[in-house]
């Protein structure tokens, strides 16, 4: 990213989830598209990423939205969760980074690393101690990204995506 590029990281609020959507939707496809039944995209994308469902989930109290914004439009967003962590994640105060997607046209440039810094930073301040994530097992790059932020494979579980069951890896660091 050169000088001349205006990135700012905040938190999405509801007037977002349109916008958000067609990120979302679309990173989603770009990264996993190659790889799954055009079906089991559609099952999925269209559950999980409709205007709907993401107002509900800006609406959760334990919940926090972040987008990253370069020059005014939207590259990145993550969502992180306090909630109730799987077994195999043992650190204290845990927080997960439900999702983590950066816009294919801004990987490899420093976003990916300041927005993980960000919400680890905003994790701390809400008292977190130990912040877990779940990976598909096969996306090297993504993996490469957050053993490089010292996350370490802990445990693993089936994500259904559409009528195929793939295994998610679980990685945790501490904060």
């Amino acid at each position: 990213m050169n000088q001349m590029n205006q990135l700012s990281i905040r938190r999405a609020e509801l007037a977002d989830a349109e916008p958000l959507v067609e990120l979302a939707s679309r990173i989603y496809y770009e990264t996993f598209a190659a790889v799954n039944t055009p079906e089991n995209m559609q099952a999925y994308v269209s559950s999980a990423f409709t205007v709907k469902q993401l107002r509900a989930e800006l609406n959760e109290p334990e919940a926090t939205f972040y987008i990253v914004e370069v020059d005014g439009t939207f590259a990145a967003y993550a969502k992180l969760l306090i909630g109730q962590p799987p077994k195999c994640v043992t650190g204290p105060s845990p927080i997960e980074l439900v999702r983590f997607y950066v816009d294919r046209r801004w990987q490899g440039t420093g976003v990916a690393g300041r927005f993980l810094e960000r919400c680890i930073f905003d994790a701390k301040r809400q008292g977190c101690k130990t912040m877990y994530l779940g990976v598909w097992e096969h996306n090297d790059r993504a993996i490469a990204f957050y053993r490089k932020w010292g996350f370490a494979r802990v445990g693993e579980h089936i994500f259904q995506m559409g009528d195929d069951p793939q295994t998610d890896w679980w990685m945790m660091r501490p904060l």
